[in-house]
């Protein structure tokens, strides 16, 4: 399904999380703090970051500002122990695609990445259709070139 980056300074996250999105059909890698999760985002294709936001060296919020440098359209789901509204805002102003408060509910993370996976195949099906559209514009009136010279010779 996907890959996903669990970036975290709690090792109780580093080590549940993962094996729980394993079940769910996805892949986990694992960061201890930003600065390893964007090497690991640098590094190979990752779908969806789930990061804490307070952590040591790079705090999810410089984490998001880095991934987004790389990927305007990256999914990053924020896990905070303290959730204010301050950070909610801050989070998804700076571009998250969600905020979810420790303890996490499994089912609504499970709800959160099933939707950000529908995003992201939508995202990415966009230019195809965007090009259908281009294809469609264009081949129009060259259809009704082609009738009008059919209809003229047939007369």
């Amino acid at each position: 399904m996907a890959h996903i980056l669990v970036v975290d300074d709690e090792q109780d996250i580093l080590e549940t999380l993962p094996d729980v999105l394993n079940r769910w059909g996805h892949t986990a890698s694992i960061a201890r703090n930003g600065v390893e999760g964007l090497k690991i985002y640098k590094s190979r294709p990752i779908d969806f970051v789930i990061t804490d936001i307070k952590m040591p060296e790079m705090d999810g919020l410089e984490l998001l500002t880095q991934i987004q440098e790389i990927d305007k359209k990256a999914m990053v789901i924020f896990l905070t122990g303290y959730p204010s509204l301050d950070s909610a805002i801050n989070a998804m102003r700076a571009g998250a695609y969600d905020y979810l408060v420790k303890p996490v509910n499994l089912d609504e993370l499970k709800l959160r990445i099933e939707r950000g996976i529908e995003r992201l195949e939508h995202l990415k099906a966009l230019p195809l259709l965007r090009g259908l559209n281009w294809a469609l514009l264009v081949s129009i009136p060259l259809w009704l070139v082609l009738g009008i010279i059919l209809a003229k010779l047939l007369r």
